[in-house]
């Protein structure tokens, strides 16, 4: 099962002081990698202000359970242009009050390239037997 849980506009942005930020639609998220760690998004009470803009576009944001071919999990997608996608898993979902911090993991597993197929599945055609 897939199911589209959120889905709008994002941007990516790096502040003067060098932190990226990612904004999904109103929520920001400083996106931070601690040495050991790896990647991380940590919710961000105060809004930023962009010096460079690293990305903008579409994001979809997927719940995958029993699947065949993809993880079991939270993915985010984003576009990173001419209908190009980056997958990530977010392991326990977005970031909230109560978990203030999750791990986000590149990955290559993308649904947003099949996404009509993916939620809207073409009828199956059978050949006539004549």
């Amino acid at each position: 099962m897939i199911k589209l849980v959120r889905s709008g506009t994002h941007t990516l942005f790096e502040t003067k002081h060098h932190i990226k930020i990612l904004a999904l639609d109103n929520d920001q998220y400083a996106w931070v990698e601690p040495p050991q760690i790896g990647e991380i998004l940590v919710t961000s009470r105060s809004n930023h202000k962009t010096d460079c803009v690293l990305s903008i576009g579409d994001y979809r944001l997927y719940k995958v359970v029993d699947e065949p071919h993809l993880s079991d999990h939270i993915h985010l997608e984003l576009e990173v242009g001419r209908g190009q996608w980056q997958g990530y898993l977010l392991l326990t979902g977005l970031p909230s009050r109560s978990k203030n911090r999750v791990r986000i993991i590149p990955t290559t597993e993308v649904i947003s390239g099949n996404h009509n197929e993916l939620l809207a599945p073409k009828p199956r055609v059978v050949a006539d037997k004549q």
